[in-house]
């Protein structure tokens, strides 16, 4: 192993795509530490520390792709989550709106123009998020309501800056990915928020350990020692299952026709192949928006729960006690709603392929399956069959960590944190497989 990973530096070009790529991490953690305008980051240190509501929990779930930058607000606290946003209703679009489908189609140029498209949805989407964020800081306390309003001469100013600092920290962050995707070694996104979500985990076993012995000044008791041990063991075994389970595949074989030259004759043959059908093709998207769709009725019951109206001020308060972290409804309501996202995604990206037709177009058959829509209603059954495994398989995940700690915010690892570093790390190990065989050295694996 060690002699593949030298063999990546005697490629001059591969060698300057990993260079340029740590360079580009290495300006976004710095970026990171940019503070916003008018925030004061002691100010917002104490409340961190002071307040132990719920509130604290759902802002300690954000900053979960945020590398710890939301707890200091930096320019770059938002992350790149705005844009992932963009990006999947941009997809969920394609089925709906015929035109964002056709661009998918089109090649090279179409898949640019809809780049273009989810980028300017990005910004909207980036201060909509900032204005959130910045309301859910006063509603902590660090932040005093009379320096965030916009309809407000003496305040306007500072609010509009401090919104307009974190959206160009995004689209900053954006920059830097696309950047990356186009003069590194790929996937720009992922690899900012497997940054974030690493630059974390040693800040959270060091709480870890602190929160099991007692204290900073006290030793780390028998009890403490294995709670952690615990924790450790069952992230390594979350972690192998989710690789597993992300390089599970069910393939489905396929004949191809194909001409063989016999002599001086052609005859006609088969070529076979097969489809590689995931278990999880919907990767860590469900997570995502099972999580949004839970944080967004919280966010708007902490606005709307200060209503005069008693009816109002009980319908809202009633929905922060469900949706709270620490019960354990909450839970079960998170890892049903994961599983349907799972359902609902990957039957949207299946739809998106139309795969069943262009096999009939290439004269491509299955064996013992009339091309057409019989192909189609049986690679669908078995979508269906290998999809709810998945769904399975990401609900489990999902709650896994409420069961061994009511505190989701020091755990070292989360479900999302868990199968984007898995996914990301899996897809980079790939990435360099097809550089160094494409310069027709040894693959990095094999």
């Amino acid at each position: 192993m060690l002699n593949r990973l030298r063999s990546i530096w005697t490629i001059p070009d591969l060698r300057n795509k990993i260079l340029f790529t740590i360079a580009m991490l290495l300006v976004f953690r710095l970026v990171a530490y940019v503070p916003v305008p008018g925030i004061s980051p002691s100010a917002l240190s104490n409340a961190n520390s002071s307040n132990t509501g719920d509130l604290k929990q759902f802002f300690g779930l954000l900053d979960v792709f945020t590398g710890g930058s939301l707890y200091t607000f930096g320019i770059a606290s938002m992350g790149v989550y705005p844009y992932i946003t963009a990006s999947i209703v941009v997809q969920l679009l394609q089925g709906i709106i015929p035109k964002l489908g056709a661009m998918q189609r089109e090649g090279e140029a179409g898949r640019n123009r809809l780049a273009q498209i989810t980028r300017y949805i990005t910004v909207p989407l980036a201060l909509l998020q900032a204005f959130g964020q910045m309301a859910l800081l006063v509603q902590l306390g660090a932040i005093q309501p009379s320096q965030f309003n916009l309809f407000n001469g003496s305040s306007f100013i500072p609010t509009l800056s401090a919104l307009v600092s974190l959206t160009a920290g995004t689209m900053f962050l954006v920059w830097i990915g696309e950047l990356i995707t186009e003069n590194g070694i790929g996937n720009g996104i992922s690899l900012i928020i497997f940054a974030n979500i690493m630059v974390r985990i040693p800040q959270q076993i060091g709480s870890q350990l602190i929160s099991n012995s007692g204290g900073a000044g006290s030793g780390l008791s028998t009890g403490g020692a294995i709670g952690i041990l615990f924790i450790v063991a069952l992230g390594l075994a979350m972690t192998f299952v989710m690789v597993m389970v992300y390089l599970a595949q069910r393939r489905i074989p396929v004949q191809y026709p194909s001409k063989r030259r016999v002599f001086a004759m052609e005859r006609a043959g088969q070529e076979t192949t097969y489809i590689p059908m995931q278990v999880n093709s919907a990767g860590m998207i469900p997570i995502i928006f099972a999580s949004s769709m839970l944080l967004l009725p919280v966010i708007i019951a902490n606005f709307m729960q200060t209503s005069t109206n008693t009816g109002l001020h009980n319908f809202f308060v009633t929905i922060r006690t469900w949706l709270d972290t620490t019960n354990w409804w909450y839970w079960v309501i998170f890892g049903l709603m994961v599983g349907l996202f799972t359902f609902f995604y990957a039957t949207v990206l299946w739809e998106q392929q139309n795969l069943a037709e262009n096999l009939q177009k290439q004269g491509a058959f299955i064996t013992g399956i009339r091309p057409g829509a019989r192909t189609n209603e049986y690679l669908t059954r078995v979508m269906h069959r290998l999809t709810f495994g998945g769904a399975i398989f990401l609900g489990i995940v999902a709650v896994a960590p409420a069961l061994i700690s009511t505190n989701q915010n020091n755990l070292p690892f989360q479900a999302a944190s868990l199968l984007i570093i898995v996914g990301v790390a899996l897809d980079t190990i790939k990435q360099l497989e097809a550089q160094m065989v494409m310069r027709n050295y040894s693959g990095f694996l094999s």
